[in-house]
């Protein structure tokens, strides 16, 4: 494959100019290279442009161009060139490969290769390689009914859609992870290249171990523009380029030009070296049995933007510049010398000759493709469902917190998770792993590491002996990145595997997005047929907004829970288990699910437990209910309902009530409590949801509803407002205020204290008259009290801090 070289010229055109140097293609070769890349940018303009006379077997007229023209081809061709080599090399060395479609509306180019190589046809019959399949090909791309311009779930081969740039790189990962085979070929586009998530998904290598995971290959495609503004990695030196790259770990061997036939030789060659380095690193590792990182290869394609298509239209640049991006040619409706261009440059790829049948040719076909599911388009992998297997799991019952005497034990919720979490994993050593943003110790989840460490291929210093759980076959993945971590998990659950992300609820939001668009990915892969369901996307949120006293207001933040409940019912469950048996249960439920994004919220410090295991596994399998062992209504009208969701709501909802029959022993209180937050909104909008009559029973019509809420208040109201007597309920949640305060203090300025609730209560309340009016003023003094103890002494008062329920109080009450 010859010697390397450097190049200076950073221009797209000209002879082929590459690192790697050889011409391991014959002549013959190069025109069967040249025929299909022909056949593969007919179909990808055919897309764009044609809903009738799909092989212009007639003069092409308007009424056979699509009347909305729609789609993306600036990138297809060097992405279609990238692919068809490497199925040369899939061939040769019998590879196991996916390909992912970094820039943005990529589909034409991976469209046009399933469709090449049978597997569209395959999955969608009508889509058959004849005259009739051809034309239903292309109308249907970005066509009302038919598939987006993306990557779409509906696209065969496809695990990464590029609708949001910068998560390629990532998902790449996250896919070879415990694929210790597969080969993830990746197309950087040079617009994506440019977003914060990509550049720090370069890092992935120092998490990549060569015994037990597989390898990716990032192509950057430098076609030098985004919609309409240059790019930056294409406007840069050779040198820079490089050294950026190595600086990054990796090797990067340059291809660049746009004659054709000098670079299929110059591709094949790069692409082959990178194939046998690879191969040689794994060989290497797995022979000695010592995990090393070496520098993995990266190739950087340059070719112009829109490669092949006119160089001007009009005296304006289209080919090699940003006009190429989308629909080369817009106006062929409206132009009718535009409309000949467009023929003439379709013609240009001579379908006649190589479509004869409507098909290419089964030699061209056998001489180039793969076949069976060594067909990127093919490859089960990426369709993660067929190849996955359900967890082995251990009893969650084991790890029950005895709770003898409910609201009186104090434990650590997340320390006793952590111990069947660590089993989770012990169980699952090649098909679970735990992501997260350098906060699994931070979130009382230490635990796992007695059964995974954490993947470090970097530096070790010796102190890092000391507690430091690092180790190349580890199972906890830990980047400061969470764009990293989400898109790691993403590609690991997508391709067949289980896994669980735990963050800081504040800082959550840095992904908002990227599971934004998870959930649009399941959401359209349950209404694809032939698409097997994957394992629930699954994150734990801690270091929760009321026990972020210490560090403040800006890490005070719970509006995650606003942007998963936007998404479809069908893909999204919300939970808020109130202590640790609950906990237990619903990450059972979670980790045993399918094809959804389960968010789970739970406080990581010790606090008040309440029901036993049996008791737990009741309560989360209905996800709301009444708690009769803290309310005093029993067999008679409530005067009043006091609700909660999440476990330090609860508390000091529960700690108001408490206040409420000391002062009041004969009110009537109902206790409710909510696990599952889409409980609360109609079961006509949520699979989940409740009936009216379901909600009448547990929170009447017309009696006040004091709701202590996790997140901000607007939420509850929102899902409920279409509620019987919604007019009676009263949501307290976190208002946006907060600073360095004690937990209760910080409760007192979001009205969600215990006191804070008791005096709401009590206004809702008219019948108590002026007995009303005394309490009031007596808990609104204790609350003062407290607020300034707080400030004098740094603590919340000890005899509130550690308050428990005390079961004299509704005794007193019955008696």
């Amino acid at each position: 494959m010859g010697d390397s070289e450097e190049i200076e010229s950073i221009s797209p055109y000209g002879p082929a100019r590459s690192t790697v140097k050889g011409n391991p293609l014959s002549k013959e070769e190069i025109e069967k290279y040249n025929d299909f890349f022909k056949a593969s940018l007919y179909l990808a303009l055919g897309m764009i442009y044609l809903r009738d006379n799909p092989l212009l077997r007639q003069p092409l007229e308007l009424k056979h161009v699509k009347a909305r023209l729609l789609g993306h081809f600036g990138s297809a061709p060097g992405q279609i060139f990238t692919y068809m080599h490497f199925n040369r090399l899939i061939k040769k060395y019998d590879l196991d490969a996916i390909y992912i479609s970094g820039p943005g509306h990529g589909a034409p180019a991976v469209l046009s290769q399933a469709y090449l190589e049978g597997t569209y046809s395959e999955v969608y019959p009508d889509k058959s390689e004849d005259e009739d399949g051809m034309q239903r090909f292309f109308k249907d791309f970005s066509f009302p009914g038919g598939i987006g311009s993306h990557a779409t779930p509906e696209t065969p081969g496809s695990i990464h859609e590029g609708g949001e740039l910068g998560y390629s790189i990532s998902h790449a990962f996250g896919a070879v992870f415990d694929h210790p085979s597969l080969i993830a070929l990746t197309v950087v586009g040079d617009g994506e290249a440019e977003t914060g998530p990509l550049a720090t998904a370069w890092h992935s290598t120092k998490f990549l171990n060569p015994i037990t995971d597989g390898a990716v290959l990032p192509v950057l495609h430098l076609n030098g523009y985004k919609i309409n503004n240059p790019t930056i990695l294409a406007r840069i030196s050779h040198k820079e380029l490089e050294s950026l790259f190595i600086g990054y770990g990796w090797q990067p061997y340059f291809v660049e030009g746009d004659d054709i036939e000098s670079m299929h030789q110059a591709l094949a060659a790069t692409l082959e070296r990178c194939v046998v380095e690879i191969k040689k690193y794994q060989k290497e590792a797995r022979d000695s049995g010592k995990a090393l990182r070496p520098r993995w290869p990266l190739v950087v394609l340059r070719t112009p933007k829109g490669w092949t298509a006119p160089r001007k239209v009009d005296n304006k640049f289209l080919e090699g510049f940003w006009r190429s991006h989308q629909v080369p040619i817009t106006d062929v409706r409206e132009n009718p010398k535009h409309l000949e261009l467009l023929e003439s440059w379709m013609r240009s790829y001579e379908p006649d000759r190589l479509f004869k049948d409507a098909r290419i040719s089964k030699e061209l076909k056998e001489a180039l493709c793969p076949t069976g599911s060594r067909r990127m388009s093919a490859n089960p992998v990426a369709n993660g469902g067929t190849i996955k297997k359900p967890l082995k799991m251990p009893n969650f019952r084991d790890y029950a917190i005895k709770v003898d005497k409910p609201g009186v034990t104090f434990d650590a919720s997340m320390v006793n998770m952590s111990a069947y979490l660590r089993d989770v994993v012990a169980l699952n050593m090649t098909s679970f792993r735990l992501f997260g943003p350098d906060e699994t110790e931070s979130n009382k989840l230490g635990k796992v590491y007695e059964a995974g460490k954490k993947v470090w291929m970097g530096e070790y210093f010796e102190e890092d002996k000391d507690g430091g759980n690092l180790a190349p076959a580890g199972r906890v993945m830990e980047m400061l990145s969470e764009h990293t971590c989400e898109g790691w998990l993403e590609g690991y659950i997508l391709t067949g595997r289980h896994g669980l992300l735990n963050s800081y609820e504040p800082f959550i939001h840095v992904i908002d997005s990227m599971v934004n668009q998870h959930c649009k990915w399941i959401e359209k892969a349950l209404e694809v047929e032939w698409r097997d369901k994957v394992a629930s996307l699954n994150i734990l949120l801690t270091a929760v907004v009321w026990r972020q006293d210490h560090n403040g207001f800006t890490h005070q933040d719970p509006g995650f829970l606003d942007v998963v409940a936007n998404k479809s019912p069908e893909v999204v469950r919300i939970y808020l288990p109130p202590d640790g048996n609950c906990l237990l249960s619903v990450m059972d439920h979670c980790f045993r699910s399918s094809n959804y994004v389960n968010v789970i919220v739970s406080d990581k410090q010790e606090h008040l437990q309440y029901l036993s295991m049996e008791e737990a596994v009741v309560h989360c399998t209905k996800g709301i209910g009444i708690w009769p062992q803290f309310s005093s209504d029993a067999g008679e009208e409530p005067d009043l309902v006091m609700a909660s969701c999440g476990d330090i709501p609860t508390h000091e909802s529960l700690a108001a009530i408490d206040l409420l029959l000391r002062h009041f022993p004969e009110l009537k209180i109902r206790c409710v409590n909510v696990v599952d937050l889409f409980k609360l909104i109609s079961h006509i909008d949520h699979p989940h949801g409740l009936t009216d009559r379901e909600w009448v029973g547990l929170f009447t019509a017309d009696k006040p509803i004091i709701f202590n809420f996790h997140s901000y208040p607007w939420l509850v109201h929102r899902l409920t407002y279409k509620r019987p007597g919604s007019i009676n309920l009263h949501v307290r949640g976190y208002k946006e205020k907060g600073n360095i305060d004690t937990p209760l203090e910080l409760a007192i300025r979001n009205q969600t204290d215990r006191f804070s609730l008791a005096m709401d209560a009590i206004d809702r309340m008219p019948h108590l008259h002026n007995r009303g009016s005394a309490a009031r003023e007596a808990l609104h003094n204790e609350q003062i009290r407290a607020r300034n103890e707080a400030y004098e002494t740094g603590i919340d008062p000890p005899f509130l801090k550690n308050w428990t329920w005390q079961e004299n109080v509704t005794k007193a009450k019955k008696a």
